[in-house]
């Protein structure tokens, strides 16, 4: 009989299929759903730095009435719009989504400097998460501020956060780092438990009729799986910890390659928004009918099987591919 089982975070899932950080998780009936067709876990939308901020500047306002710098503190918080919620609400989200769900469900909480504000990591464990995933999302616009101080100023928050929790940790990095391999090193000499590879930035566009930006969700594709599928081959094979891998997750194929590459389980978001539940079963058929027709007993028998130390041609994850792959190229009739 097939196995799909793995662990990820020392959790033992049923398959490598887990719910990446979605507004789903906002709401239980769904969640539910996910579960029942075959989701092994769910990760919970976040909980912004910047929201917890904002109450505690609310919660001080009315406790010293007649304050002139509450109202231009805000004007230094950006506008969450729909996404926000307030922390309590997310603590008691997580109660919930505990009580209702047979799988393991991880916070998720997105900041990135130190403060009051990630005291919250201890109240989400405590309000029963399984784990929790913490989302260093910071674009830097600042010409002063050196890649040595943010990463700094990253890991220290690393540090912070798993001083304040028991439970596993995973920290969920952006692709634009400079030297990602010593980064990776440092975030688990943090403390990480894993790394969830890659966040999925949000560009936004101009309407040049009205002359505004604009904020749009444009879903992923299975092509955008190349880019964490190739750092977890690599990094697999130099740093020893869980990997997760996020962003182009829909077919079962892609599973498969996440799995090859290193990644303890492969989160996907865009095709259950788009699909629903419904989507879950015939991925993981799939897997179960590939693995068969492979002979392949376990995820676990596959998992690194293609990491950079493992195959044939090291050299494809570097420098060496791009120049093999313009070589490729041939010019149309």
């Amino acid at each position: 009989m097939t196995n799909l089982s793995t662990t990820y975070l020392g959790l033992k899932l049923s398959n490598p299929l887990v719910a990446s950080a979605s507004p789903i998780s906002k709401n239980i009936d769904k969640s539910k759903k996910m579960a029942d067709a075959g989701i092994s876990a769910i990760v919970m939308y976040s909980l912004f730095e910047e929201q917890i901020i904002h109450e505690s500047l609310e919660l001080d306002h009315f406790l010293s009435r007649g304050s002139d710098s509450f109202a231009e503190a805000l004007t230094y918080l950006p506008d969450g719009g729909m996404y926000g919620v307030s922390p309590e609400k997310y603590l008691n989200q997580v109660a919930g989504l505990k009580k209702a769900l047979n799988i393991p469900v991880i916070g998720s909480l997105n900041g990135v400097s130190k403060g009051g504000w990630t005291n919250y990591a201890k109240r989400i464990q405590e309000a029963g998460a399984d784990a929790l995933e913490l989302n260093l999302y910071y674009l830097s616009t600042d010409p002063n501020l050196t890649s040595t101080e943010l990463e700094d100023a990253q890991v220290e928050l690393v540090a912070e956060v798993r001083s304040a929790i028991t439970i596993p940790l995973s920290v969920k990095l952006s692709p634009y780092v400079t030297s990602l391999p010593n980064f990776a090193k440092r975030i688990i000499e943090a403390g990480a438990n894993g790394l969830v590879l890659f966040n999925r930035f949000y560009q936004p566009d101009f309407d040049l009729d009205e002359l505004d930006i604009v904020h749009s969700l444009d879903l992923s594709t299975s092509a955008e799986v190349r880019l964490p599928l190739r750092w977890i081959s690599i990094l697999s094979s130099k740093i020893h910890t869980d990997y997760a891998l996020t962003s182009g997750i829909h077919t079962a194929q892609d599973v498969l390659k996440a799995m090859m590459a290193g990644a303890k389980v492969a989160m996907t978001a865009s095709t259950l928004l788009e699909n629903g539940e419904r989507a879950i079963p015939p991925l993981l058929a799939d897997l179960e009918t590939w693995m068969k027709e492979h002979e392949y007993e376990s995820i676990e028998q596959m998992q690194g099987s293609m990491s950079q130390k493992n195959v044939k041609e090291p050299a494809a994850f570097e420098r060496a591919n791009y120049m093999k792959v313009l070589s490729s190229w041939r010019d149309l009739p």
